[in-house]
């Protein structure tokens, strides 16, 4: 369940009905919503009447639907702002914004750009014409929300425009905008009124009879500032000498909003300017929550009287229950407060937060708690509210809190402290993690400050194991990793899933990274099942993903598969609920296909993932995407293309939980290594620092594996067998790497010119890998495997992919013979130019660039020795190519 919205932020401030009538104004606004218009900014100083005219705007628009949002500075949260972003377009349509928020409150943190992207979707299809206001949008100063308004206004759908108001311009592209006539902008030269416009306001809306005369003074002193011209009236009321209380002040508008405000306070009642100061330290009022602080029983009443005396009181919904005082007279009335009865202002603010409290407004309450400087009770309902915020992912409010909380009081809370540990482990704050963890246990072994309640504190101890071991895995301690983990499910019950979850994780990663596969497999398997027992399905998705990756290692693609297919069984009964999942579940089984020698559902799969974009995929799985479309790529004869796609694999890496058991860069190395770029190869070998008398670990048998590869492409097979012999002993017990070592083996016996073993050990492999149905374990090892395979006899030894294993077509024997034969990929291209297809055509008939297949087609030229298509088709034909 998520956080409650307040609905005073999305509603439309009420208009008054004596409002002056603006005209030019109204016709410029109206302008921002002609073709082509994206934004309109209204931006100006405080008391220009931005929010007024902006409402006023909206209020006579009738061919389109209204969003509204009033942010304040909790809106920099970027989780909190998406939140209410998405309320504000789902009160114009209902329609909107279902995708958007589940993604929001889906298992990982939150993701702007998917989010966004299903918002504006769901906008694009809806058709109907929307207006976007966000109001006081000064207030915000995180980049990430700038970014996402960027992100928003960069790609918004014809229907919606934005309309922003606040006193700065906002840290968008707004030049860009002007260049290209996306922008309408009003600024305070614009918002000044006009001597008619001044002249209406202060005779029929403020109710004075003042001659053209006085009121040309006051335009002229205030400069058509509208809060100016507003406190001056009020400051008039019952006045004789006007023209001489306008000659009384002049100057900046700060000394202008002094010297009127404290004239209007002091010509109030007493009992209205104590309800003034009294209320002065509420951000919003009503009834109720005024007599609290007043100690009287008409607050209600009060704060209708203010608003029909245009005294800066500005109602926030059509009930007139909610109301807020103008910032400009508040700055004032809090300065007046703090000025005259400075010890005071604690009480209010505990008193206000005790009537939030009691109300259920939460966020409110904690904010007046510790404006109050009641650190305590602040600390204590944060610890109440921390499940709900740390499930929306509002965590940037949560530790806005907790930084305001003295530390001393943070030590004593077991719970909070346990939040701060998880935050300094995210951040990679490594060395603060410890201490925040000690806290914790030390104030539940005292039961010092222990205020939570329920299932968080119960399982609180579990839950400092489960951190210890995630701080142990982090450090590359492994045996302490497995210590802690241990423990934490000693200490969890058998129904505390989610610790047990966790716990059973690590222990599995453990054993991953220590090459124990069977191990891993089996505790990984009890993690996700964990997960599941708990019903978060999200993670357990997640978690199917990574044990997938182990039944892999352990060379089972069959479990792997029956993994994949159920997840997608899975995303397709939950929908929206996992949807962060759904690409990352297409990208491995595009893996799987390749290697299984489908490249046609590789690609299928891999296009889809592509196609339901980052907002599918977790962000630490992202580069997956690019290392397996390399796979297909190196599979197809592209080795450019791959390396191309590693690199933008590489800038997106994330090291995470999860033991990096094929580095990026030993990939690439081993393209190059087919590419015949062995300089750039034996270079990766120096910086890793990897050579073949090393010390043989699971974590590096990756980077042994390409040695072996660049010791066979040096022509050094009998150092390669050497190193292979220890692999192969080493990975006793893993299938997959066995698998593989054996392949190698033979390319090495091949390379040392010992062809008889060469074809024994390559005879292994494939009765080995015959269950399973490995086919690019051999193939993506190019000419040399592909002579190899035509020395043995494999409708004997893989009767169930001889066809995918016997050489491709392309590769002829005789004396047509290419001496390097083409690559699938190019053999494709070949195909397609015997066609009619113009280049353009070709690229997209093969979803790649232009420049790839201007690559591909130079290569195929320089293989047939030709330099014109027309050649080429003849010379293919005449070699059977075709």
């Amino acid at each position: 369940m998520s956080t409650p919205v307040l609905a005073t932020k999305l509603q439309i401030p009420a208009s008054r009905p004596e409002m002056v009538v603006r005209s030019r104004l109204m016709a410029a606004l109206d302008r921002g919503l002609g073709p082509g218009r994206k934004l309109t900014l209204v931006s100006a100083p405080a008391g220009f009447g931005k929010t007024t005219l902006l409402c006023g705007w909206l209020s006579r628009t009738e061919h389109a639907r209204v969003a509204w949002l009033s942010l304040d500075e909790r809106d920099n949260d970027p989780s909190r702002f998406l939140t209410y972003l998405i309320a504000a377009l789902r009160r114009a349509r209902e329609d909107i914004g279902a995708d958007a928020l589940a993604l929001l409150h889906a298992g990982a943190a939150p993701q702007a750009e998917a989010i966004l992207t299903a918002l504006i979707n769901d906008v694009a299809r809806a058709g109907a014409e929307i207006v976007l206001a966000l109001d006081d949008y000064h207030v915000i100063d995180a980049p990430a929300v700038h970014e996402a308004v960027t992100f928003l206004l960069d790609h918004l759908p014809s229907q919606l425009s934005l309309a922003i108001a606040g006193r700065a311009d906002p840290p968008l592209a707004l030049s860009r905008l002007r260049s290209r006539g996306e922008l309408t902008e009003l600024r305070a030269a614009d918002l000044r009124f006009t001597p008619e416009e001044a002249g209406d306001f202060l005779n029929q809306v403020m109710g004075l009879r003042l001659a053209a005369a006085d009121v040309a003074a006051l335009e002229t002193r205030t400069e058509g500032w509208i809060a100016g011209l507003q406190l001056a009236a009020l400051s008039m009321r019952g006045r004789d000498d006007i023209p001489g209380f306008i000659r009384a002040f002049t100057g900046s508008h700060r000394f202008v909003i002094d010297y009127l405000a404290e004239e209007v306070l002091r010509g109030q009642p007493e009992e209205v300017r104590g309800f003034l100061l009294r209320t002065a330290v509420l951000d919003r009022l009503t009834g109720p929550l005024c007599d609290r602080l007043t100690g009287r029983d008409d607050g209600g009443a009060t704060l209708r009287a203010l608003e029909q005396a245009n005294l800066f009181v500005v109602p926030l919904d059509d009930r007139r229950e909610w109301y807020r005082y103008h910032p400009l007279f508040a700055d004032v009335l809090r300065s007046r407060l703090l000025s005259e009865q400075p010890a005071l202002v604690p009480g209010l603010h505990r008193t206000a937060g005790e009537w939030y409290e009691s109300a259920g407004l939460t966020e409110d309450a904690v904010g007046h708690a510790l404006a109050g400087a009641d650190f305590e009770r602040a600390a204590t309902l944060i610890e109440l509210a921390m499940p709900g915020l740390r499930r929306d992912r509002q965590d940037a409010l949560l530790l806005g809190w907790l930084q305001a909380v003295p530390e001393e009081v943070v030590r004593r809370r077991p719970v909070i402290s346990v939040f701060y540990a998880w935050r300094m482990l995210v951040a990679g704050d490594l060395d603060a993690v410890d201490a925040h963890l000690r806290d914790a246990e030390e104030s539940l072994e005292t039961a010092t400050g222990v205020s939570a309640q329920g299932e968080e504190l119960r399982t609180l101890p579990a839950t400092i194991a489960v951190h210890r071991a995630s701080l142990a895995q982090a450090l590359g301690d492994v045996a302490e990793t497995e210590r802690h983990a241990r423990r934490a499910l000693t200490l969890a019950r058998p129904e505390d899933h989610l610790a047990r979850g966790a716990a059973s994780g690590f222990l599995g990663l453990t054993a991953w990274a220590s090459g124990d596969l069977e191990t891993a497999v089996q505790t990984f398997s009890d993690a996700v099942a964990s997960l599941h027992a708990a019903g978060n399905v999200a993670d357990e998705l997640s978690g199917s993903l990574v044990l997938a990756d182990m039944w892999l290692a352990r060379g089972r693609p069959s479990q792997a598969r029956l993994l994949y297919e159920r997840s997608l069984a899975t995303i397709a009964a939950h929908g929206r609920e996992v949807a962060r999942s759904a690409a990352d579940v297409h990208v491995g089984m595009g893996e799987l296909q390749r290697e299984l020698g489908d490249l046609d559902a590789a690609v299928r799969h891999l296009e889809t993932a592509r196609e339901l974009g980052e907002r599918a995929s977790l962000t630490e799985n992202r580069y997956r995407w690019f290392a397996a479309m390399a796979g297909v790529r190196e599979s197809e004869g592209d080795l450019d293309g791959a390396v191309a796609l590693l690199d933008q694999a590489e800038r997106l890496y994330l090291r995470g939980f999860f033991p990096e058991v094929r580095p990026i860069a030993a990939m690439k190395a081993r393209v190059w290594i087919r590419r015949g770029r062995l300089p750039e190869a034996e270079g990766w070998a120096r910086r890793r620092g990897v050579s073949a008398g090393d010390e043989l670990t699971y974590l590096r048998e990756y980077d042994h594996l390409t040695l072996a590869r660049l010791l066979i492409a040096q022509e050094r097979g009998r150092d390669a067998l050497g190193l292979l012999d220890r692999l192969l002993t080493a990975a006793s017990g893993r299938a997959g790497s066995v698998n593989e070592v054996l392949v190698l083996t033979a390319l090495a016996h091949r390379a040392d010119g010992d062809h008889p073993r060469a074809v024994a050990a390559l005879e292994r492999a494939l009765a080995a890998t015959e269950p399973e149905g490995y086919v690019r374990l051999f193939l993506d090892e190019g000419e040399p495997m592909a002579a190899l395979l035509g020395q043995v006899d494999l409708r004997r030894l893989a009767p169930a992919r001889a066809g995918r294993l016997l050489p491709s077509p392309v590769r002829v024997a005789g004396p047509d013979a290419l001496a390097e034969p083409l690559s699938e990929r190019e053999a494709q291209v070949l195909r397609l130019l015997r066609t009619d297809l113009s280049g353009p055509e070709i690229a997209r008939e093969l979803s790649v660039s232009l420049n790839t297949v201007r690559t591909h087609t130079k290569h195929i030229f320089t293989k047939l020795g030709v330099n014109s298509r027309r050649a080429a088709i003849r010379q293919a034909e005449r070699r059977g190519l075709l």
